[in-house]
């Protein structure tokens, strides 16, 4: 686990992680108890040239730094399915050249996991009323190209200072998201 601020680590993706972690900032301002939201992200280059009205309503220009990426978030999630099940179902078009996730959940010490149920909604209830859960945000970005890139806030040290990023944090949500991004363009598609 990294800092967010050192992006000196060779297995982080510089336009991938400086993303994530715009993207965390701009949920933090927003506070807690959020729902999940989806974002593409998108090749700021390509999105001024081919949405100049987009680019210029989100302050881009031709100016814009080469290589990196622009977050657009995508409409909001329906709150009765998880996260994890609209990943499941999403395939990005051709022009997205990566996608981001933000989700909260309750996360438990280690020594817990022998005592969580199997039924989801005894775990889920287990989860909510153990005396050492933690509630964590959770921004996961991936690309095309592999790369892939986290940032964590706990709500007990809701400052920026002690977000920790790295570039894989949270496996199972970031294989979700590498999976949306296949070749294949067939089925749904998000647009913006």
């Amino acid at each position: 686990m990294t800092s967010p601020d050192d992006l000196s680590d060779l297995d982080v993706d510089p336009a991938l992680a400086a993303a994530v972690l715009e993207i965390e900032t701009h949920i933090a301002e927003g506070g807690w108890d959020q729902p999940a939201r989806l974002y593409a992200l998108v090749e700021t280059a390509a999105l001024v040239e081919h949405e100049p009205g987009l680019a210029a309503a989100m302050g881009l220009d031709a100016s814009s730094e080469q290589g990196s990426l622009t977050a657009v978030e995508q409409d909001q999630l329906r709150p009765d399915q998880p996260l994890e099940q609209v990943l499941e179902q999403i395939l990005w078009p051709a022009g997205v050249s990566g996608c981001a996730a933000v989700v909260e959940r309750l996360v438990l010490p280690p020594d817990a996991d022998d005592a969580i149920p199997e039924d989801p909604a005894r775990a889920e209830e287990f989860a909510r009323e153990h005396p050492d859960r933690q509630e964590v945000r959770i921004v996961a970005g991936a690309t095309r190209a592999g790369s892939t890139y986290c940032a964590l806030r706990l709500r007990a040290h809701d400052d920026a200072q002690s977000v920790v990023g790295g570039a894989d944090l949270v496996p199972g949500l970031l294989a979700l998201l590498q999976a949306t991004l296949t070749d294949d363009v067939e089925g749904p598609e998000v647009t913006e």
